[in-house]
Protein backbone atom coordinates (compact mmCIF):
# COMPACT_ATOMS: atom_id res chain seq x y z
CA UNK A 1 0.00 0.00 0.00
CA UNK A 2 2.82 2.39 0.84
CA UNK A 3 4.50 1.57 -2.47
CA UNK A 4 1.31 2.42 -4.39
CA UNK A 5 0.99 5.76 -2.61
CA UNK A 6 4.62 6.50 -3.34
CA UNK A 7 4.16 5.73 -7.03
CA UNK A 8 1.02 7.89 -7.22
CA UNK A 9 2.91 10.80 -5.62
CA UNK A 10 5.68 10.49 -8.19
CA UNK A 11 3.24 10.34 -11.09
CA UNK A 12 1.30 13.33 -9.77
CA UNK A 13 4.46 15.44 -9.41
CA UNK A 14 5.69 14.45 -12.85
CA UNK A 15 2.30 15.21 -14.39
CA UNK A 16 2.19 18.61 -12.75
CA UNK A 17 5.65 19.36 -14.09
CA UNK A 18 4.68 18.39 -17.63
CA UNK A 19 1.44 20.37 -17.46
CA UNK A 20 3.23 23.42 -16.16
CA UNK A 21 5.76 23.19 -19.02
CA UNK A 22 2.99 22.96 -21.60
CA UNK A 23 0.83 25.71 -20.09
CA UNK A 24 3.53 28.26 -19.32
CA UNK A 25 5.90 30.26 -21.44
CA UNK A 26 9.63 29.79 -21.81
CA UNK A 27 11.68 29.79 -18.62
CA UNK A 28 14.94 28.37 -17.24
CA UNK A 29 15.35 26.13 -14.21
CA UNK A 30 17.92 24.06 -12.34
CA UNK A 31 17.80 21.87 -9.23
CA UNK A 32 20.92 20.47 -7.55
CA UNK A 33 21.85 18.50 -4.47
CA UNK A 34 23.77 20.93 -2.25
CA UNK A 35 25.90 18.17 -0.70
CA UNK A 36 27.07 16.38 -3.85
CA UNK A 37 26.42 18.99 -6.55
CA UNK A 38 24.49 16.46 -8.63
CA UNK A 39 21.91 17.88 -11.03
CA UNK A 40 18.38 16.68 -10.23
CA UNK A 41 16.51 18.76 -12.81
CA UNK A 42 17.60 21.03 -15.65
CA UNK A 43 15.86 23.26 -18.18
CA UNK A 44 17.93 25.68 -20.32
CA UNK A 45 20.38 26.07 -17.44
CA UNK A 46 22.93 27.90 -19.61
CA UNK A 47 20.50 30.25 -21.32
CA UNK A 48 21.50 33.89 -20.77
CA UNK A 49 18.99 35.74 -18.61
CA UNK A 50 18.49 39.04 -16.80
CA UNK A 51 19.09 38.39 -13.08
CA UNK A 52 17.00 41.24 -11.63
CA UNK A 53 17.36 41.29 -7.81
CA UNK A 54 19.13 37.93 -7.81
CA UNK A 55 22.12 40.22 -8.35
CA UNK A 56 21.93 40.98 -4.63
CA UNK A 57 23.06 37.40 -3.91
CA UNK A 58 26.40 38.45 -5.40
CA UNK A 59 26.30 41.68 -3.37
CA UNK A 60 25.81 39.63 -0.21
CA UNK A 61 28.60 37.24 -1.18
CA UNK A 62 30.97 40.23 -1.50
CA UNK A 63 29.75 41.53 1.88
CA UNK A 64 30.34 38.17 3.59
CA UNK A 65 33.84 38.07 2.08
CA UNK A 66 34.59 41.55 3.49
CA UNK A 67 33.28 40.49 6.91
CA UNK A 68 35.43 37.37 6.94
CA UNK A 69 38.55 39.29 5.92
CA UNK A 70 38.00 41.95 8.61
CA UNK A 71 37.33 44.84 6.27
CA UNK A 72 33.81 45.10 7.69
CA UNK A 73 32.12 44.32 10.99
CA UNK A 74 28.45 43.62 11.56
CA UNK A 75 28.02 46.63 13.85
CA UNK A 76 29.83 49.10 11.58
CA UNK A 77 27.70 52.13 10.73
CA UNK A 78 27.45 52.98 7.03
CA UNK A 79 26.70 56.50 5.83
CA UNK A 80 24.04 56.84 3.13
CA UNK A 81 25.13 58.78 0.05
CA UNK A 82 22.83 60.81 -2.17
CA UNK A 83 23.28 58.19 -4.90
CA UNK A 84 22.08 55.44 -2.55
CA UNK A 85 19.17 57.54 -1.32
CA UNK A 86 17.97 58.12 -4.92
CA UNK A 87 17.54 54.40 -5.67
CA UNK A 88 14.06 53.40 -6.82
CA UNK A 89 11.87 50.87 -5.05
CA UNK A 90 12.03 48.47 -3.51
CA UNK A 91 13.97 50.17 -0.70
CA UNK A 92 13.97 51.10 2.97
CA UNK A 93 13.63 54.82 2.25
CA UNK A 94 17.07 55.82 3.55
CA UNK A 95 17.92 59.51 3.25
CA UNK A 96 21.21 61.22 2.52
CA UNK A 97 23.50 61.33 5.58
CA UNK A 98 21.44 58.65 7.35
CA UNK A 99 23.33 55.69 8.76
CA UNK A 100 22.65 51.96 8.85
CA UNK A 101 24.62 49.09 10.33
CA UNK A 102 26.09 46.35 8.17
CA UNK A 103 23.86 43.73 9.76
CA UNK A 104 20.69 45.76 9.17
CA UNK A 105 21.73 46.34 5.54
CA UNK A 106 22.17 42.56 5.07
CA UNK A 107 18.75 41.83 6.54
CA UNK A 108 17.15 44.64 4.50
CA UNK A 109 18.46 43.05 1.30
CA UNK A 110 17.31 39.54 2.24
CA UNK A 111 13.85 40.41 3.57
CA UNK A 112 12.89 43.51 1.54
CA UNK A 113 15.30 43.42 -1.43
CA UNK A 114 16.26 47.01 -0.51
CA UNK A 115 18.13 48.73 -3.34
CA UNK A 116 19.38 51.60 -1.19
CA UNK A 117 20.92 49.18 1.34
CA UNK A 118 22.67 47.25 -1.46
CA UNK A 119 24.24 50.44 -2.85
CA UNK A 120 25.37 51.52 0.64
CA UNK A 121 27.22 48.21 1.09
CA UNK A 122 28.76 48.40 -2.38
CA UNK A 123 30.01 51.95 -1.89
CA UNK A 124 31.54 51.06 1.48
CA UNK A 125 33.37 48.01 0.11
CA UNK A 126 34.65 49.41 -3.21
CA UNK A 127 34.26 53.19 -2.94
CA UNK A 128 31.59 53.45 -5.64
CA UNK A 129 28.87 51.27 -7.09
CA UNK A 130 30.63 51.18 -10.45
CA UNK A 131 33.85 49.85 -8.94
CA UNK A 132 31.85 47.42 -6.84
CA UNK A 133 30.19 46.01 -9.98
CA UNK A 134 33.63 45.45 -11.52
CA UNK A 135 34.71 43.53 -8.43
CA UNK A 136 31.47 41.54 -8.49
CA UNK A 137 32.10 40.39 -12.06
CA UNK A 138 35.72 39.51 -11.32
CA UNK A 139 34.73 37.48 -8.24
CA UNK A 140 31.95 35.73 -10.17
CA UNK A 141 34.37 34.59 -12.86
CA UNK A 142 36.74 33.37 -10.15
CA UNK A 143 33.91 31.18 -8.80
CA UNK A 144 33.28 29.73 -12.27
CA UNK A 145 30.27 31.93 -13.12
CA UNK A 146 31.45 32.71 -16.64
CA UNK A 147 27.96 33.47 -17.92
CA UNK A 148 27.44 36.34 -15.47
CA UNK A 149 28.26 40.01 -15.85
CA UNK A 150 27.26 42.68 -13.33
CA UNK A 151 26.81 46.42 -13.88
CA UNK A 152 25.33 47.46 -10.52
CA UNK A 153 24.79 46.18 -6.99
CA UNK A 154 20.98 46.06 -7.14
CA UNK A 155 19.92 44.22 -10.28
CA UNK A 156 18.06 47.21 -11.69
CA UNK A 157 17.65 46.85 -15.47
CA UNK A 158 20.86 47.14 -17.44
CA UNK A 159 21.51 45.91 -20.94
CA UNK A 160 24.77 44.11 -20.09
CA UNK A 161 23.77 42.64 -16.71
CA UNK A 162 23.19 38.94 -17.38
CA UNK A 163 23.44 35.55 -15.70
CA UNK A 164 22.31 31.92 -16.10
CA UNK A 165 20.46 29.40 -13.96
CA UNK A 166 23.73 27.46 -13.67
CA UNK A 167 25.58 30.51 -12.31
CA UNK A 168 22.88 31.37 -9.75
CA UNK A 169 22.79 27.79 -8.45
CA UNK A 170 26.60 27.76 -8.24
CA UNK A 171 26.58 31.08 -6.37
CA UNK A 172 24.03 29.82 -3.83
CA UNK A 173 26.15 26.70 -3.34
CA UNK A 174 29.32 28.78 -2.80
CA UNK A 175 27.55 30.99 -0.24
CA UNK A 176 26.64 27.87 1.77
CA UNK A 177 30.11 26.31 1.45
CA UNK A 178 32.30 29.41 1.96
CA UNK A 179 30.28 31.34 4.55
CA UNK A 180 28.29 28.85 6.65
CA UNK A 181 28.31 31.31 9.60
CA UNK A 182 26.31 33.88 7.59
CA UNK A 183 24.08 31.42 5.73
CA UNK A 184 21.30 31.45 8.44
CA UNK A 185 20.57 35.11 7.62
CA UNK A 186 18.66 33.92 4.53
CA UNK A 187 16.00 32.31 6.74
CA UNK A 188 15.00 35.71 8.21
CA UNK A 189 11.37 36.63 7.52
CA UNK A 190 11.32 40.15 9.01
CA UNK A 191 13.48 43.19 9.85
CA UNK A 192 13.06 45.63 12.74
CA UNK A 193 14.60 48.99 11.74
CA UNK A 194 14.12 52.52 13.14
CA UNK A 195 11.16 51.49 15.26
CA UNK A 196 9.35 49.75 12.44
CA UNK A 197 8.96 46.10 11.48
CA UNK A 198 9.40 45.13 7.82
CA UNK A 199 7.92 41.77 6.81
CA UNK A 200 9.77 39.57 4.34
CA UNK A 201 8.54 39.25 0.74
CA UNK A 202 9.86 35.72 0.02
CA UNK A 203 6.80 33.45 0.18
CA UNK A 204 8.88 30.33 -0.35
CA UNK A 205 10.39 30.75 3.12
CA UNK A 206 6.96 31.09 4.69
CA UNK A 207 5.18 28.29 2.80
CA UNK A 208 7.50 25.43 1.90
CA UNK A 209 8.43 22.77 4.51
CA UNK A 210 12.10 22.91 5.44
CA UNK A 211 12.74 26.16 3.52
CA UNK A 212 16.02 27.88 4.37
CA UNK A 213 15.52 30.99 2.25
CA UNK A 214 17.57 32.68 -0.49
CA UNK A 215 16.34 35.44 -2.85
CA UNK A 216 13.57 36.64 -5.20
CA UNK A 217 13.90 38.92 -8.21
CA UNK A 218 11.68 40.68 -10.72
CA UNK A 219 11.93 43.08 -13.66
CA UNK A 220 9.92 43.32 -16.85
CA UNK A 221 12.85 41.92 -18.81
CA UNK A 222 13.65 39.00 -16.52
CA UNK A 223 10.18 38.03 -15.40
CA UNK A 224 9.78 36.53 -11.93
CA UNK A 225 12.97 34.87 -10.66
CA UNK A 226 13.66 32.80 -7.56
CA UNK A 227 16.66 31.11 -5.93
CA UNK A 228 15.63 28.85 -3.06
CA UNK A 229 17.11 26.28 -0.71
CA UNK A 230 15.38 23.74 1.50
CA UNK A 231 16.40 20.92 3.85
CA UNK A 232 14.29 17.83 4.55
CA UNK A 233 15.55 14.88 6.58
CA UNK A 234 19.15 15.97 6.23
CA UNK A 235 18.97 16.43 2.46
CA UNK A 236 19.53 19.99 1.20
CA UNK A 237 18.45 21.11 -2.28
CA UNK A 238 19.12 24.35 -4.16
CA UNK A 239 16.74 25.41 -6.93
CA UNK A 240 16.67 28.22 -9.49
CA UNK A 241 13.72 29.44 -11.56
CA UNK A 242 14.17 32.25 -14.11
CA UNK A 243 11.43 33.89 -16.18
CA UNK A 244 8.13 33.13 -14.46
CA UNK A 245 5.18 34.97 -15.95
CA UNK A 246 3.82 35.74 -12.48
CA UNK A 247 4.89 35.53 -8.86
CA UNK A 248 2.57 32.56 -8.24
CA UNK A 249 3.99 30.75 -11.27
CA UNK A 250 7.61 30.94 -10.08
CA UNK A 251 6.66 29.59 -6.65
CA UNK A 252 4.68 26.77 -8.22
CA UNK A 253 7.66 25.84 -10.41
CA UNK A 254 9.91 25.79 -7.35
CA UNK A 255 7.48 23.75 -5.21
CA UNK A 256 7.17 21.15 -7.96
CA UNK A 257 10.93 20.91 -8.49
CA UNK A 258 11.62 20.56 -4.80
CA UNK A 259 8.95 17.84 -4.45
CA UNK A 260 10.55 15.84 -7.25
CA UNK A 261 14.03 16.35 -5.80
CA UNK A 262 13.09 15.22 -2.30
CA UNK A 263 11.22 12.23 -3.72
CA UNK A 264 14.60 11.07 -5.06
CA UNK A 265 13.34 10.63 -8.61
CA UNK A 266 16.01 12.48 -10.56
CA UNK A 267 16.01 9.95 -13.41
CA UNK A 268 18.53 10.60 -16.18
CA UNK A 269 20.01 13.68 -14.44
CA UNK A 270 22.04 11.56 -11.99
CA UNK A 271 25.05 11.55 -14.33
CA UNK A 272 25.31 15.37 -14.35
CA UNK A 273 27.11 17.50 -11.79
CA UNK A 274 27.16 21.28 -11.51
CA UNK A 275 30.96 21.29 -11.38
CA UNK A 276 31.22 19.44 -14.73
CA UNK A 277 28.44 21.27 -16.58
CA UNK A 278 29.19 23.79 -19.29
CA UNK A 279 29.89 27.18 -17.71
CA UNK A 280 29.35 29.38 -20.76
CA UNK A 281 26.10 31.20 -21.42
CA UNK A 282 24.05 30.61 -24.56
CA UNK A 283 22.09 33.13 -26.64
CA UNK A 284 20.80 36.55 -25.67
CA UNK A 285 18.48 37.21 -22.72
CA UNK A 286 14.78 36.96 -23.65
CA UNK A 287 12.51 39.82 -22.70
CA UNK A 288 9.81 38.04 -20.73
CA UNK A 289 7.00 40.51 -20.03
CA UNK A 290 5.29 43.18 -22.10
CA UNK A 291 5.90 45.99 -19.58
CA UNK A 292 8.86 48.36 -19.44
CA UNK A 293 11.25 49.30 -22.24
CA UNK A 294 13.14 46.70 -24.18
CA UNK A 295 16.93 47.23 -24.07
CA UNK A 296 18.95 47.94 -27.20
CA UNK A 297 20.63 44.53 -27.08
CA UNK A 298 17.25 42.89 -27.70
CA UNK A 299 17.35 44.41 -31.17
CA UNK A 300 21.12 44.18 -31.55
CA UNK A 301 20.88 40.38 -31.15
CA UNK A 302 19.80 40.24 -34.79
CA UNK A 303 23.31 41.39 -35.74
CA UNK A 304 25.33 38.82 -33.83
CA UNK A 305 27.65 38.30 -36.80
CA UNK A 306 28.88 41.89 -36.55
CA UNK A 307 32.08 42.14 -34.57
CA UNK A 308 31.28 45.63 -33.28
CA UNK A 309 27.61 45.36 -32.31
CA UNK A 310 28.54 45.92 -28.67
CA UNK A 311 29.20 49.63 -29.31
CA UNK A 312 26.10 51.37 -27.97
CA UNK A 313 26.88 55.04 -27.53
CA UNK A 314 27.86 58.11 -29.54
CA UNK A 315 29.32 61.22 -27.94
CA UNK A 316 26.93 64.15 -28.04
CA UNK A 317 27.94 67.27 -29.94
CA UNK A 318 28.50 70.30 -27.74
CA UNK A 319 26.36 73.40 -28.27
CA UNK A 320 28.43 76.57 -28.05
CA UNK A 321 26.97 79.96 -27.10
CA UNK A 322 28.62 82.42 -29.49
CA UNK A 323 27.29 85.59 -31.09
CA UNK A 324 24.81 85.02 -33.89
CA UNK A 325 27.31 86.40 -36.41
CA UNK A 326 29.68 83.55 -35.72
CA UNK A 327 27.01 81.04 -36.70
CA UNK A 328 26.77 82.49 -40.21
CA UNK A 329 30.48 82.01 -40.86
CA UNK A 330 31.07 79.15 -43.28
CA UNK A 331 32.84 76.14 -41.86
CA UNK A 332 34.46 73.27 -43.65
CA UNK A 333 33.54 69.75 -42.47
CA UNK A 334 35.66 66.64 -42.45
CA UNK A 335 34.52 63.08 -41.53
CA UNK A 336 36.95 61.63 -39.01
CA UNK A 337 35.55 58.18 -38.20
CA UNK A 338 32.72 55.72 -38.58
CA UNK A 339 31.30 53.34 -35.98
CA UNK A 340 28.58 50.74 -35.99
CA UNK A 341 25.76 50.78 -33.46
CA UNK A 342 23.46 47.76 -33.36
CA UNK A 343 24.41 46.98 -36.94
CA UNK A 344 23.94 50.54 -38.23
CA UNK A 345 26.77 52.74 -39.47
CA UNK A 346 27.14 56.11 -37.75
CA UNK A 347 29.45 58.80 -39.14
CA UNK A 348 30.96 61.31 -36.76
CA UNK A 349 31.69 64.63 -38.50
CA UNK A 350 34.19 67.13 -37.13
CA UNK A 351 33.82 70.83 -37.99
CA UNK A 352 37.18 72.32 -38.89
CA UNK A 353 37.88 76.04 -38.78
CA UNK A 354 39.26 78.00 -41.76
CA UNK A 355 42.92 77.15 -42.55
CA UNK A 356 45.63 79.61 -41.60
CA UNK A 357 46.89 80.08 -45.17
CA UNK A 358 43.38 81.07 -46.28
CA UNK A 359 43.18 83.69 -43.54
CA UNK A 360 46.57 85.08 -44.61
CA UNK A 361 45.48 85.30 -48.25
CA UNK A 362 42.35 87.20 -47.24
CA UNK A 363 44.49 89.64 -45.27
CA UNK A 364 46.79 90.17 -48.28
CA UNK A 365 43.78 90.84 -50.48
CA UNK A 366 42.55 93.52 -48.09
CA UNK A 367 46.00 95.19 -48.07
CA UNK A 368 46.13 95.19 -51.89
CA UNK A 369 42.68 96.75 -52.11
CA UNK A 370 43.72 99.52 -49.68
CA UNK A 371 46.85 100.29 -51.74
CA UNK A 372 44.87 100.39 -54.98
CA UNK A 373 42.39 102.81 -53.39
CA UNK A 374 45.25 105.12 -52.36
CA UNK A 375 46.81 105.11 -55.85
CA UNK A 376 43.47 105.86 -57.53
CA UNK A 377 42.91 108.85 -55.21
CA UNK A 378 46.39 110.17 -56.05
CA UNK A 379 45.81 109.90 -59.78
CA UNK A 380 42.50 111.77 -59.45
CA UNK A 381 44.27 114.65 -57.63
CA UNK A 382 47.02 114.76 -60.27
CA UNK A 383 44.55 114.94 -63.15
CA UNK A 384 42.55 117.67 -61.42
CA UNK A 385 45.68 119.77 -60.81
CA UNK A 386 46.83 119.40 -64.43
CA UNK A 387 43.44 120.66 -65.64
CA UNK A 388 43.69 123.68 -63.33
CA UNK A 389 47.20 124.52 -64.56
CA UNK A 390 46.03 124.41 -68.18
CA UNK A 391 43.16 126.78 -67.45
CA UNK A 392 45.43 129.30 -65.67
CA UNK A 393 47.93 129.25 -68.55
CA UNK A 394 45.15 130.01 -71.02
CA UNK A 395 43.90 132.89 -68.88
CA UNK A 396 47.40 134.39 -68.60
CA UNK A 397 47.79 134.31 -72.37
CA UNK A 398 44.50 136.16 -72.82
CA UNK A 399 45.49 138.82 -70.24
CA UNK A 400 48.82 139.33 -71.99
CA UNK A 401 47.04 140.01 -75.24
CA UNK A 402 44.65 142.52 -73.61
CA UNK A 403 47.50 144.31 -71.76
CA UNK A 404 46.17 143.60 -68.24
CA UNK A 405 48.03 141.92 -65.38
CA UNK A 406 46.29 138.95 -63.84
CA UNK A 407 47.32 137.24 -60.61
CA UNK A 408 46.04 133.74 -60.09
CA UNK A 409 45.77 131.78 -56.86
CA UNK A 410 45.00 128.08 -57.35
CA UNK A 411 45.59 124.64 -55.95
CA UNK A 412 48.21 122.54 -57.56
CA UNK A 413 50.13 119.48 -56.54
CA UNK A 414 53.90 119.58 -56.31
CA UNK A 415 56.32 116.85 -55.49
CA UNK A 416 55.46 117.40 -51.82
CA UNK A 417 51.69 117.56 -52.45
CA UNK A 418 51.46 121.39 -51.84
CA UNK A 419 52.04 124.61 -53.82
CA UNK A 420 52.77 128.19 -52.62
CA UNK A 421 52.31 131.81 -53.87
CA UNK A 422 54.33 134.87 -52.85
CA UNK A 423 51.77 137.75 -52.91
CA UNK A 424 52.57 141.37 -53.94
CA UNK A 425 52.04 144.39 -51.72
CA UNK A 426 48.65 145.01 -53.28
CA UNK A 427 47.40 141.48 -52.37
CA UNK A 428 48.44 141.20 -48.70
CA UNK A 429 44.82 140.92 -47.65
CA UNK A 430 44.27 138.07 -50.03
CA UNK A 431 47.42 136.31 -48.83
CA UNK A 432 46.52 136.69 -45.15
CA UNK A 433 43.07 135.22 -45.73
CA UNK A 434 44.58 132.33 -47.68
CA UNK A 435 46.58 130.86 -44.77
CA UNK A 436 46.24 127.12 -44.09
CA UNK A 437 45.41 126.64 -47.77
CA UNK A 438 47.35 125.35 -50.71
CA UNK A 439 49.01 127.96 -52.95
CA UNK A 440 50.01 127.90 -56.57
CA UNK A 441 53.48 128.99 -57.71
CA UNK A 442 53.30 130.32 -61.26
CA UNK A 443 55.87 129.10 -63.72
CA UNK A 444 58.52 131.27 -65.36
CA UNK A 445 56.55 131.87 -68.56
CA UNK A 446 53.69 133.50 -66.68
CA UNK A 447 56.20 135.67 -64.78
CA UNK A 448 57.76 137.03 -67.99
CA UNK A 449 54.33 137.85 -69.37
CA UNK A 450 53.47 139.78 -66.21
CA UNK A 451 56.80 141.73 -66.36
CA UNK A 452 56.29 142.73 -70.00
CA UNK A 453 52.82 143.97 -69.16
CA UNK A 454 54.22 146.20 -66.36
CA UNK A 455 56.92 147.65 -68.67
CA UNK A 456 54.38 148.55 -71.31
CA UNK A 457 52.30 150.40 -68.70
CA UNK A 458 55.26 152.45 -67.54
CA UNK A 459 56.18 153.40 -71.11
CA UNK A 460 52.71 154.74 -71.78
CA UNK A 461 52.87 156.90 -68.64
CA UNK A 462 56.18 158.51 -69.64
CA UNK A 463 54.94 159.31 -73.09
CA UNK A 464 51.97 161.05 -71.69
Amino acid sequence: MKIVKHILLILTATGLMLISHAATARHAALLIDADSGNVLYELEANQSWYPASLTKLMTLYMTFSALESGRLRLNDQLNVSSHAARQPTSKLGLRTWDSISVEDAILAIITRSANDAAVVLGERIAGSEQQFAIQMTSTAHTLGMYGSHFMNATGLPHDWQTTTAHDMALLALKVKQNFPQYYPYFAADSLYFNGREYRGINKFVANYPGAEGMKTGYTCGSGYNLVASANQYGKRLIGVVLGGKSSAERYQHMFTMMDIGFSDQSGSYRSKNINTMSKNSVGTPPYQLSCGHRPSSHYASRHEDDDDHHVRYVAKTSHSRFHAASISRPESTRAITKIRIAGKTKTIVKHASEPKHAAKSNKNRRNVSKKSAKTTSKTKVATASSKISKKTAAKSKQSAKSGKTTQVVAKASSSHGKGYYAPTSKDKKTASSAKNKSYYKPDSSSKTVAKSAVKSKRSTKTKS
